[in-house]
């Protein structure tokens, strides 16, 4: 796959809708071309302690944050006509789904692919973490549960495996 978006949501809380940032990577002819990353304010708009933990994200970095429709207004230009990788597909496009039923956005069914599914395939032992798979083809995150520097690992990923 040389023509595709990496995507990365973090969450506030266990709301799939609570997106609070995204990382995006555009890939093209096997190159990054551009990156887009945003604080997003979350719906529901609270903060709990395990997420704030995980990305280190606070309501006092997104109280002033645009809401989903805004930014996403900013993501479709990039994304327009490309397939959607994550590392862990199914937690990313939950949320999208659930941020766009949030809103009452007409979802475009967008094509999906998993990076974690395929490194289970091509190393079938030990942890498919995103820093670990990251590392094994290449890419060291070093800010790992940033929203932009998770997608540019998952970019890394797919350029070596999918």
């Amino acid at each position: 796959m040389k023509d595709f978006a990496a995507i990365d949501f973090e969450t506030a809380n266990c709301e799939r809708s609570s997106v609070c940032s995204v990382g995006i990577v555009i890939v093209r002819n096997g190159e990054i071309v551009d990156t887009f990353y945003s604080l997003i304010q979350p719906a529901p708009n609270y903060y709990n302690y395990w997420c704030t933990q995980v990305h280190g994200l606070t309501a006092a970095d997104t109280d002033d944050a645009p809401l989903f429709p805004e930014v996403w207004k900013q993501v479709e230009p990039l994304i327009e006509g490309l397939p959607l990788v994550a590392h862990n597909k199914a937690f990313d496009e939950n949320c999208l789904k659930a941020v766009f039923r949030t809103y009452q956005m007409d979802y475009p069914d967008y094509e999906f692919h998993c990076t974690l599914l395929k490194s289970r395939e091509v190393w079938p032992e030990g942890r498919h973490h995103l820093d670990i798979i990251a590392g094994r083809c290449g890419y060291n995150l070093e800010n790992h549960h940033h929203a932009l520097a998770d997608a540019e690992a998952c970019a890394a990923i797919a350029l070596h495996i999918l």
